[in-house]
């Protein structure tokens, strides 16, 4: 990775990088120091620090700043699925991968969840997903594209960051 070079901007990239994070879970801790590392790299990551979630839907400026970003990465975390803007986040970025004229790339970054336990709706993802069910209803269009998205997700190249258990 680098700057983005003339070729990227001329494709309509304004960002090398989009993250989709769930805040409470990992924002301090991991999130910082992959931004940190970013900068010092010269890598500029969109920062989603004017609050731009007003509403119950994807807003147009997060939509815009996932389309003009050139990797996406989507940092897994236990919390992940309970946050609905999350989620939407992750149906628009499966949709842009999609789309050929646009050679965005997708990274997921399963942060001490198990990839399985997403694909499968499992443990914390099985908990979260049925409340958002409960929300908006098991069946609803949203609802499905969420689960969709969280299965297609998982079938990207990664990274699995496992907890580390001190054994003394």
């Amino acid at each position: 990775m680098g700057k983005l070079g003339e070729e990227e901007e001329s494709l309509g990239f304004t960002y090398d990088v989009f993250i989709s994070f769930r805040g409470e879970d990992i924002r301090h801790n991991f999130i910082a120091h992959l931004r940190r590392e970013f900068g010092r790299k010269g890598i500029k990551d969109f920062r989603d620090d004017s609050n731009m979630r007003i509403g119950e839907s994807l807003s147009p400026p997060l939509s815009k700043a996932i389309e003009e970003s050139k990797i996406l990465i989507v940092a897994f975390s236990e919390n992940y699925a309970s946050s609905t803007w999350c989620l939407d986040e992750l149906v628009r970025i499966i949709e842009r991968s999609k789309m050929k004229e646009k050679k965005q790339l997708v990274f997921p970054v399963f942060y001490h969840v198990d990839p399985s336990d997403i694909r499968h709706q499992r443990n914390s993802f099985e908990k979260h997903m049925k409340a958002q069910e409960n929300k908006i209803g098991k069946e609803s269009q949203r609802m499905q594209a969420w689960r969709s998205a969280l299965s297609e997700a998982v079938d990207f190249p990664g990274k699995h960051i496992k907890p580390r258990y001190d054994d003394s």
